[in-house]
This record gives C-alpha cells, sequence and structure tokens, in this order.
C-alpha cells in the first residue's frame, strides 16, 4: 500500500556546496554556496539564496523556515548529502539542527535496478525529462566557487536548475510506479 502524499505539503529542493578547507590528507570539509527550493504543485517561486550575496547564517535560517513548514521533502540523494551538509552547517554557526521530517529521495528511494546510472541527470535523460541540468566544468565551478558575480549566477542557475528537473523526475518516476515510499529522515 502506497502512501498517500497529494495532501502533504512538499518542499522540493537542492543544495551547492564547495570545498573549505583540508581536514587531513586529502579529505576537505564543505560550505553550501546555494540552497533552491520549490514548492510542489504551488504556484510560488523558485527560491534561492546564495553565499556571495546572502550571508551564511541567513541562508540557512531562511531554508529552515520553508523546512519547518513542509510535511515532506524530496530531492535527489538528499538524505545522505543535502540534509547532512545542512546540518553540519547549522552546527556550525550555532543554530538548532534540522527536525526529522517525512522525505522522498529519488536516488535511495528509486526501486533497485542494475546497469543504470541513478544520476539526477542521467535519470532524467532516460526518461526523457525536458529540464536541462546546468553542466558546470572545472572554470565554471572556480568561477562559482569563488563567488565571482559571474560565478554566483552560474551557482543560482545550477541549484534552481536542478529542482526544476527534479520536479519533473519525481514526477515521472511516481507515474510509472518507480519510487519507493517516503521515509523519516532523521538527523
Amino acid at each position: 500500500m502506497r502512501l498517500a502524499t497529494s495532501a502533504l505539503r512538499i518542499l522540493d529542493f537542492d543544495i551547492e556546496n564547495r570545498p573549505l578547507s583540508y581536514l587531513g590528507q586529502d579529505f576537505t570539509t564543505g560550505e553550501v554556496t546555494s540552497i533552491a527550493w520549490k514548492w510542489i504543485g504551488d504556484r510560488s517561486p523558485y527560491h534561492a539564496v546564495l553565499l556571495g550575496i546572502d550571508p551564511l547564517e541567513e541562508m540557512l535560517e531562511r531554508f529552515r523556515l520553508a523546512y519547518n513548514a513542509a510535511d515532506m521533502v524530496t530531492g535527489h540523494y538528499i538524505r545522505k548529502h543535502d540534509l547532512p551538509v545542512l546540518n553540519g552547517a547549522l552546527l556550525e554557526w550555532g543554530l538548532e539542527p534540522l527536525e526529522q521530517k517525512l522525505s522522498q529521495d529519488t536516488k535511495l528511494d528509486l526501486r533497485k535496478q542494475r546497469y543504470q546510472s541513478a544520476s539526477q541527470e542521467n535519470l532524467a535523460e532516460m526518461l526523457g525529462i525536458p529540464a536541462p541540468k546546468i553542466h558546470m566544468n572545472t572554470p565554471r565551478w572556480r568561477k562559482a566557487n569563488r563567488l565571482t558575480p559571474d560565478g554566483i549566477e552560474l551557482t543560482r542557475r545550477r541549484a534552481v536548475g536542478d529542482v526544476k528537473q527534479h520536479i519533473a523526475l519525481r514526477r515521472k518516476l511516481l507515474e510509472m510506479d518507480w519510487l519507493g515510499a517516503p521515509r523519516v529522515w532523521r538527523p
């Protein structure tokens, strides 16, 4: 039996982050550079907060308001990447952690399969999703991570583009019955 999510207020989101410092050997720490989100089924605009324009503490608090208003969050690999990264940033800034939340992750909740990439970009292409991913090569990532004006705009376009693509991808996976039931993310 599948959980009916149509009555839930669902927040689709994505983050971008950059390497920050060495932790030891070749392991690096990171820092959130953007958070983009949109309410599923709502006519409201896409929201994006960007390091270099917005202070990180303000970015985290603005996202937290949306997160707390959601019944469920969704994204691609959010339970293993985006949500833990955000919680790490909240810890660094001395802010309260995100609360546990019902989540649907289009990588982790994808039904078992083999020999197909489970990246958002590859799934979207394979399923004919028209929203393209904004590609970032090394020079673009350098601009983005150095917070140049052009780089900040690239980061905004990528994060918002990922949310646009993800909304369409999730819709298609649900139509095809390729997503398992949502799960509670526990910080």
